[in-house]
């Protein structure tokens, strides 16, 4: 694809660092870039810096409707939904629209890419095999979903450097517009989530599907056997070379838990791996994530060594029911990434201690019942965030239990002000919002900062 001199629209810059990175690897190519997003010049500020002295020309805090009929080229940033107006008009104009996913695989220069995907547990997955590998090989590059522009590593990646790319549904669907899928390709589970953006759970899984649906003869596909969709014949049907990893059944060709030992097993022949009580990231959810990566790296051929040294010292990612602080006797957890009703539930089902939970936000079209009831089962007492899904977790909860005491808060510090006054010696107070940032903070992580602040500045 030769870009230079090409007028390339970005919609949507964003603040995650893939609008970044796909904008500065346009201007390398020569391509004439015009880059628009709704948010403001203000809102954009941290993106923008990184831009400065580029020649781009922005169009901020709203869409023209222009520049979608003139470009050669729009690359849409993966939170847009395809169904967006303005795509229409650019269709409408025959103007090709493609995503920095579908570029990225185009130009990479190494078909040696893992990538990961699934509703829950995709970073942990991503990070820990990215370790695993690079304690065998320094050339590995890890970036996508997981908060680093794959454009960023792009011009240090050759021919058979190892790329592990954490990839959403969005990002997914990029793929789907050049029929490329990675060479090893894992799904950690499927559970409802972005029903605001897609029509039903069918359409859901199948954007999850293109992560094998374009696979060649010789590549791998990784998945979890525990989880219903996955397992059902019709998602994975005509597959070959697919290995499964199971927390409760023993796997003919994949890893399995056998007495606290974890075991791969492939031809019949099987191979331990490490014992349950040597793994440091702690948490129930979590051990899905290490069944996970020690397939793909036994699958990849990641010396057992290797794997051993990584799983005793990988503690977790920051954001991911992170202790942030534990002071006067309370843990504070922050664990902001939760934007499902699922995350949460696996969150509050790690931690025995009296809970002070702070939830809520906006909608994702999604089923609080479960989470209802576990919230008043488990939890003391329940701060809710501002949003559109707010009432619904309200309500939920309140099917279960009339006396749990339930609050309000518009911004975070005074959340963790109502938590305060809450809190007694031994209790948590726990960040795991079950919803959307959106509409309170700029993203899931500015929540998550926003807490961790207001702890660390307790006295």
């Amino acid at each position: 694809m030769d870009l230079k001199n090409k007028k390339v629209l970005v919609m949507g810059l964003g603040l995650h660092g893939g609008g970044v990175g796909m904008t500065k690897f346009l201007t390398q190519k020569g391509a004439r870039v015009t880059v628009t997003d709704l948010k403001t010049q203000k809102e954009l500020d941290p993106s923008l810096k990184k831009l400065a002295g580029l020649s781009i020309k922005f169009i901020l805090g709203e869409h023209r409707k222009q520049d979608f009929e003139e470009a050669d080229l729009i690359i849409k940033n993966p939170a847009v939904a395809d169904n967006s107006p303005y795509l229409t008009i650019a269709r409408k104009n025959k103007i090709p629209i493609d995503t920095d996913t579908g570029i990225f695989f185009q130009f990479c220069p190494s078909k040696n890419i893992i990538g990961i995907t699934g509703t829950k547990g995709k970073s942990t997955t991503t990070a820990l095999i990215y370790e695993m590998i690079k304690s065998g090989n320094k050339e590995a590059k890890i970036a996508g979903n997981i908060r680093i522009s794959p454009f960023g590593i792009l011009d240090r990646i050759k021919k058979d450097t190892p790329v592990i790319l954490e990839l959403s549904s969005w990002q997914l669907e990029g793929l789907a517009l050049h029929k490329l899928s990675p060479h090893i390709a894992c799904i950690t589970n499927i559970f409802p989530d972005h029903l605001n953006r897609y029509k039903n759970m069918q359409e859901y899984a199948e954007a999850k599907k293109n992560i094998f649906k374009f696979q060649k003869q010789n590549d791998y596909v990784i998945m979890n056997y525990d989880n219903h969709i996955l397992r059902d014949p019709r998602f994975s049907l005509n597959l070959k070379n697919i290995y499964w990893f199971s927390r409760h059944e023993k796997i003919e060709k994949g890893t399995f838990i056998q007495k606290g030992h974890i075991i791969f097993q492939e031809k019949n022949l099987e191979h331990y791996i490490i014992s349950q009580s040597e793994i440091k990231l702690a948490g129930e959810h979590n051990l899905e994530n290490v069944l996970a990566a020690i397939t793909i790296a036994c699958v990849y051929g990641i010396k057992k060594t290797n794997i051993q040294k990584v799983l005793k010292s990988f503690s977790g990612l920051d954001s991911r029911l992170e202790l942030i602080r534990e002071w006067q006797g309370v843990k504070y957890y922050n664990d902001t990434t939760s934007t499902t009703p699922t995350s949460t539930l696996a969150a509050l089902q790690s931690l025995a201690e009296p809970i002070i939970l702070i939830a809520g936000g906006a909608d994702k079209n999604l089923d609080f019942q479960k989470l209802g009831r576990l919230i008043a089962k488990k939890v003391k007492y329940l701060i809710l965030l501002t949003g559109n899904a707010t009432p619904k977790l309200k309500q939920a909860v309140k099917k279960y239990s009339a006396g749990l005491p339930i609050t309000t808060a518009e911004s975070m510090q005074e959340a963790v002000k109502l938590a305060q006054k809450q809190v007694k010696e031994k209790d948590i107070v726990l960040l795991s919002p079950a919803c959307a940032s959106f509409g309170m903070f700029q993203n899931e992580f500015d929540r998550g900062e926003q807490f961790n602040n207001a702890i660390q500045n307790l006295k």
